[in-house]
């Protein structure tokens, strides 16, 4: 089953990668993403190895971003696609049934696609303005997430992503979305994993 928290890892370096993704493993994490941008790929595909053996060890599952041929050959548990990589349904009959495919969306034909192609998950943002991402889409919002939702007719897990923070998540879920990825408030302070999970929980009970 697909968590409803996603951590993206966030660094300067790739050794910062790798002991902010150890640190969510320690507090709690069940899902991680490795994110690397502007690295060699030679560098992410020993990060990746790296993290693979991290969260091999809290048996949490590993997604690496956009890098769907490093994701087979490291074992990971799956792979992000971002708007301009591969297309899901080529990644998908190089990965196989077994590993999670997730995809990028910032509007309800982006969404459309997706499920046409037959992702796990959509990764849909940004909620609000956030400085981890380039190049950013217009900003969704909560009212944003629930027209997007309510036009939609397959019940693919909506990840929201993008400047989430504690106080947003409540409001968020009751939009219809499964889950969050949160990189900035975690990297912030990796406590704030288990009061995620619990916001997570008690909305889930409420739904």
């Amino acid at each position: 089953m697909l968590s409803k928290l996603h951590y993206i890892s966030q660094g300067k370096t790739a050794q910062d990668h790798l002991e902010n993704i150890e640190k969510a493993c320690e507090n709690g994490a069940e899902l991680v993403q490795l994110r690397l941008k502007d690295m060699a790929i030679e560098t992410i595909l020993e990060t990746a190895e790296k993290a693979r053996e991290i969260t091999s060890q809290f048996n949490v599952k590993l997604i690496i971003n956009d890098h769907y041929k490093i994701a087979k050959a490291i074992n990971a548990d799956g792979v992000h696609l971002g708007k301009t990589d591969a297309c899901p349904l080529i990644v998908r009959a190089y990965l196989g049934e077994q590993f999670i495919i997730g995809g990028t969306a910032n509007t309800l034909e982006d969404c459309k696609v997706l499920i046409e192609k037959e992702v796990d998950y959509i990764g849909l943002g940004p909620f609000q303005f956030t400085k981890t991402k380039k190049n950013l889409s217009p900003v969704l919002g909560v009212e944003g997430y629930k027209q997007l939702i309510d036009k939609l007719e397959k019940d693919t897990p909506i990840i929201a992503i993008g400047g989430i923070c504690m106080e947003d998540v409540s409001a968020i879920i009751k939009t219809g979305v499964y889950g969050i990825a949160v990189s900035g408030t975690i990297t912030n302070d990796f406590i704030n994993i288990s009061k995620f999970h619990e916001i997570l929980s008690s909305s889930e009970v409420k739904a």
